[in-house]
């Protein structure tokens, strides 16, 4: 039976969660391998998340939405700084907070810094903290982690520290059950806020926009990521094609800050953009069940990431 707001059982529990780390820490990753599906991006290169995303988690007795969010980082420009306030905007509307800290990495100053922020949220919020990439540790590194972890919970968020601290793997899905059900644990009383079945409430040109970024993030050098920025400009159903075979025609800018870096992501002869394309139409039609065409057309937008106005049309 299909759970709607009127049948729920009468203890059920939904609310929403966001998961905050620095960049890197493996939050939408996670995010994926709880909702069971690819609703974020992801990618080795840090900041790869740029906006809220919703992941809803359905269970018969309670339903999860986790707000993957931005990595929290101290900002070198316009655009960090917009990322860093979209995080603290969430985090004041959200039941709890699940907190990422990379298993494989030792707690350092991005990560007090994130931990003293946290520490200024309401106390009604509970902090979860989720040790993630554990696949990555032998058992007695995940140990030390794991009282790293609590340790800097007494420190910074006395006096409660936190509310658990769950080592998890999304890679292996170790413990990512237990992940859903202490969280759920945390959330209010309430009736289910999505309808079944509803696995995120991202608007699918969003999702076009980020699968595209994510095949073109795929091997570039480190400075390219952050000056990186993709519009689908039109998404039109192909005329003339048969009602058993339709076909999408979806025309996207994809804008960088500087010259050299259109030539890093056109490569050599437009082999590189070849690449990306091909790569991202697969993506894109298992999200829209059809045929797609690409037409892809990269731009330089200067200095973009410190440009008020180019932020604004970019949709930051």
């Amino acid at each position: 039976m299909s759970l709607t707001p009127e049948n729920y059982p009468k203890d059920y529990r939904a609310g929403f969660t966001s998961f905050v780390g620095r960049p890197n820490a493996g939050k939408s990753t996670l995010t994926n391998a709880l909702v069971g599906q690819k609703v974020a991006i992801t990618s080795s290169k840090p900041q790869t998340t740029r906006h809220t995303i919703r992941g809803i988690v359905h269970r018969p007795e309670h339903q999860l939405v986790i707000v993957d969010t931005p990595g929290l980082h101290r900002p070198r420009t316009l655009l960090g700084q917009r990322l860093n306030d979209l995080v603290a905007e969430t985090l004041g509307e959200v039941d709890a907070v699940g907190f990422c800290l990379p298993a494989n990495e030792k707690i350092g100053p991005g990560d007090k810094f994130i931990a003293q922020k946290l520490g200024g949220l309401p106390p009604r919020t509970p902090i979860v903290a989720l040790v993630t990439k554990t696949d990555l540790v032998t058992p007695a590194q995940l140990a030390e982690q794991l009282l790293a972890v609590s340790q800097l919970g007494d420190e910074l968020l006395a006096p409660k520290g936190f509310a658990a601290v769950v080592p998890v793997s999304a890679k292996d899905g170790y413990q990512v059950e237990e992940v859903i059900g202490v969280l759920a644990k945390l959330m209010p009383q309430s009736p289910p806020l999505y309808p079944d079945g509803e696995l995120t409430d991202e608007p699918e040109m969003k999702m076009i926009s980020e699968l595209i970024r994510e095949a073109a993030l795929e091997g570039v050098r480190d400075e390219l990521p952050h000056s990186l920025a993709v519009v689908v400009e039109e998404i039109i159903p192909r005329e003339d094609r048969p009602a058993d075979n339709p076909m999408v025609d979806i025309h996207v800018n994809v804008f960088v800050e500087r010259p050299s870096q259109k030539s890093i992501i056109i490569g050599k002869g437009g082999s590189r953009l070849r690449d990306v394309g091909t790569r991202a139409r697969k993506e894109i039609e298992a999200l829209l069940g059809t045929k797609v065409y690409l037409d892809l057309h990269v731009k330089v937008a200067k200095e973009w990431q410190r440009d008020p106005k180019q932020l604004g049309r970019l949709g930051f």
